[in-house]
């Protein structure tokens, strides 16, 4: 599905990501966990064709990235991240904003077609808020927003589904809300990669996470494995004792005496 080989990314004197290597399979979903600034954000650029490794080679859904019209191969990735937010039109009302989604526009300058908005809604229907429908995008709460673009996602059917730090700003009544919509996604034919820095966001649906810090992978594999008190403090820099509830990982902070 996704292959990171031997990337590194380098920009003036900085080396952003240091021969990073992530090989995601059909049927795994991943997590991209690590601090601020550790480039878990420029790896999900690369996976949707918008930065290219200064070495390096990325592969997507059988293409190879500069030899192929990358246009076409994002066509079947869902992206969710702040920044498409933002290029949103907050007046627009929620059914339209769904819908561009099926062709990836920004928004409509024509009529939408029936079966497009029937499909809007039905994606609606899936995160609980058809309700609505017919509301301006600017009118709705954090958690509201986030359940709209995930719908958005959802409506080009995607092979891949890439979501940038999606909890984020969310309280904590938004945020399980929002990733019990996000573990659904286990019953649907897609390969979810998923970044982000809080551990208690991994839920059952993901089986992989990648763990990056200053530009370089830790480690990589099953989640089981990887996510270790060990490997926590080599990325976080924090003792912490990890404990599994309902198939989610939990943290204790240790305090250093």
């Amino acid at each position: 599905m996704i292959h990171l080989s031997g990337i590194h990314f380098i920009r003036g004197e900085r080396h952003i990501l240091n021969d990073v290597n992530v090989h995601i399979e059909s049927g795994e979903h991943w997590v991209l966990l690590g601090r601020n600034g550790s480039g878990k954000t420029t790896l999900l650029e690369m996976m949707n064709g918008y930065e290219f490794p200064s070495r390096g080679t990325v592969d997507v859904l059988g293409n190879r990235y500069g030899q192929c019209d990358v246009r076409e191969v994002r066509k079947k990735i869902g992206y969710i991240s702040q920044s498409l937010f933002e290029k949103l039109s907050l007046i627009d009302p929620v059914l339209e904003v769904v819908a561009t989604g099926e062709y990836a526009y920004l928004r409509f300058y024509q009529e939408i077609p029936q079966e497009v908005k029937d499909r809007a809604l039905e994606m609606l229907t899936r995160v609980r808020i058809p309700h609505l429908a017919d509301q301006p995008l600017g009118s709705l709460s954090q958690g509201e927003r986030k359940k709209v673009m995930l719908a958005r996602s959802l409506m080009s059917k995607p092979s891949i589904l890439v979501m940038d730090e999606p909890a984020a700003g969310l309280d904590l009544f938004e945020r399980e809300r929002f990733l019990s919509d996000v573990n659904e996604l286990s019953k649907q034919d897609v390969t979810v990669v998923y970044v982000t820095h809080h551990i208690e966001e991994i839920m059952p649906l993901f089986t992989h996470v990648a763990i990056i810090e200053q530009g370089e992978l830790i480690a990589s594999g099953r989640k089981e494995d990887v996510l270790t008190p060990e490997n926590i403090y080599k990325a976080f820099g924090i003792h912490v004792a990890l404990e599994w509830f309902q198939d989610r990982p939990w943290i204790k902070v240790i305090e250093d005496k």
